[in-house]
């Protein structure tokens, strides 16, 4: 048997056409009351309050952050230019210190003060063979370390 026969069977059937009829009449009258209900809109408000209030307090929270980092900026660059006044102020007390004890001093100390002393003469010797030293290092063709091996390179290829 065909689908279309037995539905054709069941439409004759008047106990079965009537629970039909019956089902659609309810579907229809509870469709017909669920659109005559008048909608809620506070569901819709509540939502749109909480979403308003989430963006207004991530904005506040972006904004502080915001802030904060340009008054730590400001407090460090105050900061930092107060440490360069004082330093400039003490390096103009120290000259104005210098100069004064300068001129409280003798003619001919200040002469004996004129010529190097000998310690400034061999400290400069130090740095000038401290400097010969680190250009023997740097013109170097291999490190230090590597040099026996080096010589090894020399001899293999010489042979």
């Amino acid at each position: 048997m065909s689908g279309r026969n037995r539905l054709a069977e069941v439409e004759d059937d008047p106990i079965v056409a009537g629970a039909l009829k019956h089902f659609k009449a309810s579907v229809d009258a509870w469709s017909e009351a669920a659109y005559s209900q008048p909608r809620s809109a506070v569901m819709t408000t509540r939502h749109t309050w909480r979403l308003a209030a989430t963006w207004a307090l991530g904005c506040l929270l972006a904004a502080g952050s915001l802030a904060g980092t340009l008054y730590e900026r400001h407090v460090q660059r105050e900061s930092a230019r107060i440490a360069a006044m004082k330093a400039a102020i003490k390096a103009v007390e120290q000259r104005a210190a210098l100069v004064h004890k300068t001129a409280e001093q003798p003619v001919a100390a200040r002469t004996n003060a004129a010529q190097p002393p000998i310690a400034a003469k061999n400290a400069s010797n130090e740095d000038e063979d401290l400097l010969a030293t680190v250009d023997s290092d740097v013109s170097r063709q291999v490190p230090a370390a590597m040099e026996p091996l080096a010589q090894l390179m020399e001899s293999n290829g010489a042979n």
